[in-house]
């Protein structure tokens, strides 16, 4: 059985169809901004010494509802199949010439010039040229953010499986746990002590489990690893 592999884009949209009611939430997303801008840009002049944020003065009526993603959602997903979400001048892969034609369309659709892009990936393809699944965002405003373009191969079909003792500290204690119990009952019978008893076992796996959380606590210090949650958006490799 071949598994299928990982689309984020349909993980994104299968996540916000959660959470939100899709046909609403254009009005939704201009009823905010509306309300917001003012106080926003007054807040962001008096912030950033006179520079208002990056924000993109889209046309709503232009906008497609299934591309618009909240922060929280964009968050989730990256915590989930531990990816990043960065500037896109920290992308070091190629950006194909499909997305520079969307954004040169989009621009003119829209009467205006974008920045501010951001990009959902992996993050070896901020350092690396490969092929993961990119996703090009740029900012509405307000903590949302419209898909733009995706590129490249989807994700291994097990990356979520895969990444999940990375998400927190409890997973991964889960699996230590779990690695060192296999481990222990491995080692045959009698071979410490002519008698096998459960006092043996938990002995055993006890040292089991000493010797694999060293290797995998040195691991994380030496290759400056840290949990999903702390590395979704941080453009630091030692994050």
């Amino acid at each position: 059985m071949v598994l299928k592999k990982t689309n984020i884009e349909e993980k994104l949209e299968k996540l916000k169809a959660k959470s939100n009611d899709s046909e609403h939430i254009l009005d939704t997303v201009y009823r905010i901004l509306k309300e917001d801008s003012k106080e926003r840009d007054r807040i962001a002049k008096t912030l950033n010494g006179g520079r208002s944020a990056i924000t993109n003065q889209f046309d709503f009526d232009l906008l497609e509802s299934h591309r618009i993603y909240h922060i929280d959602q964009i968050k989730t997903i990256c915590i989930d199949y531990r990816l990043r979400f960065l500037d896109s001048k920290y992308f070091k892969s190629k950006i194909p010439q499909e997305a520079y034609s969307k954004i040169k369309e989009l621009e003119k659709a829209h009467n205006t010039e974008l920045k501010g892009f951001k990009i959902v990936a992996p993050s070896k393809l901020f350092k690396l040229d490969d092929k993961d699944d990119p996703l090009l965002f740029a900012p509405i405003g307000n903590n949302y953010f419209y898909l733009i373009h995706k590129w490249g191969n989807d994700l291994h079909p097990l990356r979520k499986a895969l990444v999940w003792p990375f998400k927190n500290i409890v997973n991964l204690g889960l699996l230590v746990v779990l690695i060192s119990y296999l481990c222990t009952l491995l080692v045959p019978d009698g071979l410490f002590s002519k008698s096998g008893s459960s006092t043996e076992f938990w002995i055993i796996f006890f040292f089991m489990f000493k010797s694999i959380a060293s290797v995998v606590i040195f691991y994380g210090f030496a290759l400056g690893k840290n949990f999903n949650p702390a590395i979704w958006n941080s453009k630091y490799f030692n994050a």
